[in-house]
């Protein structure tokens, strides 16, 4: 005979805090505790309450139980008991309060670095520290999960997809039509205006940067700066609570914001970061992961040390059950609650390196997501590399996943300032097939782009030859220096009208390449106004005018801003005009020509010429013609064709000085640093 169980039956999952009738149930995973107490908190600063319940049952690595008389709004943690030997990467340390991993809101920051530390004098030979945390670090809070059902997704097709990477806060904290009270907040971005906006240029998604829940790195606590970009993430399930406009609202104002985007038909992507986490190395902070079981959560080194092949201190083991439930757990959560569309995994060979070990494309938590019920039917894009050579990948993941594709970033750079190959551009602007057809992959596999927030703006590209990052702190050596960029003989802003000039008719070439490439082009938010971040290639950290969109007209130029915007939409409508533009599969031999100026086909030995800085290229019923030089190039068009000007970068806003129809066989001049669009009748 059966022994009855005891009442009421606590299931193990879903992990994290769910209310019920009766009160919540909370459960985490932990391998290596002896003893698991959730803590309940009240009280106001400086005045804090905590109640503790031991978490009696341990089932599958995890523990849990039932606490009887909770509600949606009890902030809360966990104290674990156990080991604590650094040396075997046990770290646990029952001082600690620690935030839930599957938490749904998080509330406070870190105020005191030293009781956020779970070591003493040393991390590795010291003892575990006896400050408690509590009042110091962030804490979860039980979220009631009822947002009603969700409206239908967008689902537009990849092949018609146009991104545009941006931040919650800076791409609305100045723009003079939304309230000021919701200025840079998840409600900023709901706001018509901006909607309207994005629209307007074209775009069919946004990637926003990291929206989880984050905490800033020791470093930047001590000065008094923060982590604006967000790549430093605490909670993997919760939207961060500062972009709400209404504290301890960021659920509801997250939600708020998706259904108006999905209104206007324009998808959410987030930019997920499922590879570091922002507790650091082994001399950070103890505020959840490290804290719960560090053995079970990071990759680490024989000695305790972490294996951080991130460039962030720590690297969460992609070889790990607990990381593979957690990662898939939470991305499912952020579709299923909120109807996000995609993801941009950050640094994603990382999860292809289980253990920080080889990389494989196939590895666990890589397939975990592209073959997961709810995920696979997302999009899904990896930035193909991490810290190390071993991480480099572009073109190296499987069929499930797109890609943000550097080399084509790096191809149109060196095109656009009389640098490069043109093989290796003739690559890249028709979908990269080099890279992503062989693993059976379509041309928008290739995320094409020119600038991200990780670098130089558009309007930096053509003003700096050198990163200007001295405001952060950091004695400019951090941010890269193969910036592949030009200044065009003047340093920084210029008040010559031909200098700006000339900058601005590049930076419109580069643009209309990647807008009308093969592929699915991803600008930044804020290029399309014409953005200046000062020559600061890493503003990771500075939550200023510096990083800020400005919305106001142009010091130097009042009618750049408009007039980029203009030029951007008007792009936009041309590739949308036509299925040429924005291909579902790759070009084969037969559909494309390419085209060399000096009047005839292009020949083997032409691809090899290093000085050739002109090309052209005809498909379908349209004819592109790229000048990369500095200087103006002779150009004799294809014959037994009508042609129309369709797109001149060297105008402002693009409209040829022409409509006049010419003939096959007419000889043009190309402009200096130009991409010339005809159509073919």
């Amino acid at each position: 005979m059966l022994t009855p169980l005891s009442w009421p039956i606590v299931p193990v999952f879903p992990l994290g805090a769910h209310v019920d009738a009766e009160g919540a149930r909370f459960a985490v995973a932990s391998t290596s505790a002896d003893a698991v107490e959730v803590c309940l908190v009240d009280g106001g600063a400086g005045h804090l309450t905590e109640r503790r319940f031991a978490l009696t049952e341990q089932t599958f690595g995890v523990w849990h139980g039932h606490v009887p008389g909770v509600l949606p709004g009890q902030r809360y943690g966990y104290r674990v008991h156990g080991p604590y030997q650094p040396w075997d990467g046990h770290r646990s340390n029952p001082n600690k309060i620690l935030v839930d991993p599957y938490a749904r809101r998080i509330t406070g920051r870190v105020t005191d670095l030293a009781a956020a530390r779970g070591w003493r004098d040393d991390p590795m030979t010291g003892p575990a520290s006896p400050l408690d945390s509590l009042g110091h670090v962030p804490l979860s809070v039980v979220d009631d999960p009822d947002g009603g059902p969700l409206p239908p997704r967008p689902d537009v097709p990849w092949s018609e997809t146009v991104v545009a990477e941006l931040h919650v806060r800076g791409y609305t904290k100045l723009h003079p039509e939304v309230p000021v009270e919701q200025r840079g907040t998840y409600l900023g971005m709901a706001h018509p205006a901006v909607v309207e906006h994005l629209s307007r240029i074209g775009v069919t998604a946004v990637e926003l940067l990291p929206v989880c829940a984050s905490a800033s790195e020791p470093s930047l606590v001590e000065r008094g700066a923060s982590n604006y970009w967000g790549y430093s993430t605490l909670g993997f399930m919760a939207p961060h609570g500062g972009y709400a406009s209404m504290p301890g609202e960021e659920t509801a104002e997250f939600r708020t914001m998706v259904d108006a985007l999905h209104a206007a038909g324009i998808e959410v992507i987030l930019d997920f970061v499922p590879n570091h986490t922002c507790e650091g190395g082994v001399g950070g902070m103890t505020l959840s992961y490290r804290g719960l079981d560090a053995r079970s959560y990071y990759s680490l080194g024989g000695n305790g040390f972490d294996a951080d092949i991130t460039g962030c201190g720590n690297t969460l083991d992609a070889g790990s059950p607990t990381v593979i439930r957690l990662i898939c757990d939470a991305m499912r959560h952020w579709v299923t609650r909120y109807g996000v569309d995609g993801f941009r995994i950050d640094l994603a060979s990382v999860l292809g390196r289980p253990h920080s070990g080889p990389f494989d494309p196939n590895s666990a938590l890589l397939t975990a997501i592209a073959v997961d019920p709810v995920l696979s039917t997302c999009k899904l894009i990896a930035e193909p590399w991490d810290a190390t050579g071993e991480g480099y990948r572009v073109g190296g993941f499987a069929v499930a996943w797109s890609e943000w594709n550097g080399r084509y970033r790096d191809a149109v750079r060196d095109f656009f300032r009389g640098h490069g190959h043109i093989a290796e551009l003739a690559s890249r602007v028709t979908g990269s097939s080099d890279l992503y057809a062989l693993s059976g992959r379509r041309p928008w596999a290739s995320v094409n782009f020119v600038t991200a927030h990780d670098g130089f703006t558009l309007r930096d590209l053509v003003t700096y030859e050198r990163k200007h990052n001295e405001a952060n702190g950091e004695q400019n050596r951090d941010g890269t220096d193969d910036n592949r960029s030009q200044n065009f003989g003047v340093e920084g802003e210029s008040r010559s009208p031909v200098v700006r000039a000339r900058r601005r008719a590049t930076a419109r070439a580069m643009l209309a390449t990647l807008m009308l490439s093969i592929g699915t082009p991803m600008i930044v938010g804020g290029d399309e106004r014409w953005r200046t971040q000062g020559g600061n290639n890493n503003a990771y950290c500075l939550d200023d005018e510096t990083t800020w969109v400005d919305w106001s007209p142009d010091a130097l130029d009042p009618g750049a801003a408009e007039a980029m915007t203009a030029f951007t939409a008007r792009v936009a409508a041309i590739r949308r005009s036509s299925p040429d533009l924005h291909r579902d599969v790759f070009l084969r031999e037969e559909d494309v020509r390419w085209w060399n100026p000096a009047g005839r086909s292009m020949a083997t030995g032409d691809w090899f010429d290093g000085n050739a800085r002109t090309l052209g290229l005809l498909t379908g019923h349209w004819l592109f013609l790229l000048n990369g030089d500095g200087d103006a190039q002779p150009c004799k068009l294809p014959g037994n064709s009508v042609l129309v000007p369709i797109l001149d970068t060297t105008r402002e806003d693009g409209v040829p000085v022409t409509s006049r129809r010419l003939r096959g066989g007419s000889t043009i001049t190309l402009p200096p640093h130009s991409l010339t669009l005809f159509q073919r009748l």
